[in-house]
C-alpha cells in the first residue's frame, strides 16, 4: 500500500453519498439532542455531521422511567423514541441546527409506513439538513422501529418508500443487530435504494434488581450500548462491508461503543466511512475531539496525509 509523502499535513474529508463532511466524527442518535443540549461542553462545529435524535410526525412522551440504567462496560437504555415531533422540531430545533454550520442527518421513526415517509417529506429542502436517517431498528418500541429492521422483505419495502421522497436528502437506513445475518438486511436496504447504511443501533437487552427480582427498566427490556458491544459491532461492519457496501459502493456510518480514537480507528480499517459516536457523549462529550486529534496522530505516525488510506484496509489473509 502506498503511502504518501512526509507532510504532517492530514486530510480527514470524507465523502458520505456526495455530502462532504470535515472529518468523519458525528454524533449517534438519541445521544445528542438537537445540539443545544451539548454547547455548553463541547464545540459541535469541529465534527463532520450532527446527527439528531429521533424524529416522529407528532410529539412523543417515550417511556415511562426508569429507563436508562448503566451496566458493566455499558448502557440500558429504553426511552421509547421521546422526542418534540415534525412541527416543534422544524419551527424550534432546525434554527438551532443551521447554527453549526454543519451537514445534519435527522434520525427518522415512526409507527407506519405512511409516517416515516411524511416525515421524510416534510424535511427536503430544509436547510441544513442533508439526509435522513431511517430508524428502523429500535429495539424499544412496539409500533413501529424494531419490527421494519429485521425483516429483509419489510427493509425493501420501507427503504423503497422513502427512497420516492429523498431526492434532496441522502437516505441512510440504520440496520438492526438484532437479526440472523445482517448482510441480508443490509443488502436489502441497499437494493431498495439506500445511499448508506448506519450500524449498528443497540441490542435488545435487560438488567435484573436482585432484591427485588424485578427488571431495572420500566420497560423491561432495553438497548444495549456502549464499549460491550464495540467488538460485535466491528465485526458486522466488516462483513456488510466486504459482502455488500463496498461492491455497491455505498458508504457505511459505523457506529457502537466508540469511546477513544483506537476504537474509530477500528471501525475505519474494517470498512466504515463515518463515525458516530453515542454513549461515550455521557461520559465525556468533548471525547469527539481527542477522537478526531488521535486519528490524525494514527495518520501521521503512519505517514499516511489523507483518512481514505486506511478505509477497509484490513488484512485478513495470513502473512
Amino acid at each position: 500500500m502506498q503511502k504518501n509523502g512526509t507532510t504532517n499535513e492530514i486530510n480527514l474529508h470524507v465523502d458520505i453519498a456526495g455530502v462532504t463532511l470535515a472529518n468523519p466524527l458525528m454524533t449517534a442518535s438519541g445521544t445528542c439532542g438537537y445540539a443545544d443540549e451539548y454547547a455548553d461542553f463541547v464545540d459541535l462545529s469541529q465534527l463532520g455531521a450532527f446527527v439528531t435524535k429521533s424524529i416522529t410526525a407528532a410529539s412523543r412522551q417515550g417511556h415511562p422511567y426508569r429507563r436508562v440504567a448503566e451496566t458493566r462496560a455499558g448502557m440500558l437504555n429504553a426511552i421509547g423514541l421521546a422526542n418534540v415531533g415534525l412541527e416543534a422540531f422544524l419551527a424550534e430545533k432546525v434554527p438551532l441546527l443551521k447554527k453549526l454550520q454543519l451537514p445534519v442527518f435527522v434520525n427518522v421513526a415512526g409507527a407506519t409506513v405512511d409516517e416515516y415517509v411524511a416525515v421524510a417529506a416534510a424535511l427536503e429542502g430544509v436547510d441544513p439538513i442533508r439526509g435522513v436517517e431511517l430508524n428502523i431498528s429500535c429495539p424499544n418500541v412496539k409500533a413501529g422501529g424494531i419490527q421494519f429492521g429485521t425483516d429483509p422483505a419489510w427493509v425493501s419495502a420501507i427503504t423503497a418508500e422513502l427512497r420516492r421522497v429523498c431526492r434532496k436528502n441522502i437516505l441512510i437506513v440504520k440496520l438492526s443487530p438484532n437479526v440472523t445475518d445482517i448482510t441480508a438486511t443490509a443488502a436489502a436496504a441497499v437494493d431498495a435504494g439506500a445511499d448508506a447504511l448506519s450500524m449498528i443501533n443497540t441490542f435488545t437487552a435487560m438488567a435484573i434488581d436482585v432484591e427485588e427480582r424485578r427488571p431495572v427498566l420500566a420497560n423491561v427490556t432495553g438497548g444495549l450500548s456502549g464499549p460491550a458491544i464495540r467488538p460485535i459491532a466491528v465485526y458486522m461492519v466488516h462483513r456488510v462491508y466486504t459482502q455488500v457496501a463496498r461492491p455497491a459502493g455505498v458508504p457505511i456510518i459505523g457506529m457502537g461503543g466508540i469511546q477513544h480514537a483506537h476504537d474509530a480507528i477500528e471501525f475505519l480499517i474494517a470498512g466504515a466511512t463515518g463515525l458516530a459516536v453515542g454513549t461515550a457523549l455521557f461520559v465525556d462529550p468533548a471525547c469527539l475531539l481527542s477522537i478526531r486529534r488521535g486519528i490524525e496522530d494514527y495518520l501521521r505516525r503512519h505517514s499516511y496525509h489523507d483518512i481514505s488510506e486506511i478505509i477497509g484496509t484490513l488484512k485478513t489473509d495470513p502473512d
